[in-house]
């Protein structure tokens, strides 16, 4: 009777130290994940922080796994509108060869989310050096992003960016 009990225990304990998330992952396992297991607003913030790193270091290979690996993802500014991962890889690239340096910010991050689909947008300032004569280039702008869940991690599938509002006063 005594070992059965333990057994038990045992096995309550295994059971609950599974199911608990290992705290152990690296820094690039952390910063690369898009599982959701934080809190919705520092989920969310982490999203958009982590493609604001594809962005800063022209990452193709981290924004491929920022992307969805799907045919219908797309990314529109106002100079471009790209479809699939082969064009929107050129974005990341034009940053890459354009600027030397990139830093690009967000502010009033809102998000919204309906089971497997989740779309933010937030205020935006692009801070970075050109990298034809060195100079100082800002643009500020406003951005949408459509992420959808696949596989049980949340993926991006659209971004829409344009500038800031005119004022009509």
């Amino acid at each position: 009777m005594k070992s059965t009990k333990i057994s038990l225990i045992m096995v309550f304990a295994a059971a609950l130290i599974l199911s608990v998330p290992a705290n152990s992952q690296t820094e690039s396992q952390n910063s690369t994940s898009v599982k959701n297991s934080l809190p919705d607003s520092l989920f969310f913030n982490s999203l958009v922080s982590l493609y604001v790193r594809t962005i800063d270091e022209a990452d193709t290979t981290l924004a491929s796994d920022v992307w969805s690996p799907t045919a219908e993802i797309s990314f529109m500014g106002p100079t471009e509108t790209e479809y699939g991962w082969n064009e929107v890889k050129k974005v990341y690239l034009r940053f890459r060869d354009n600027f030397s340096t990139r830093k690009l910010t967000f502010s009033n991050l809102k998000y919204y989310y309906s089971n497997d689909i989740s779309w933010l947008t937030y205020y935006w300032i692009f801070d970075a050096t050109s990298g034809n004569n060195s100079t100082p280039v800002q643009t500020k702008g406003r951005e949408t992003q459509i992420w959808r869940k696949l596989n049980h991690e949340w993926r991006l599938v659209h971004v829409h960016y344009s500038g800031m509002p005119v004022s009509t006063n």
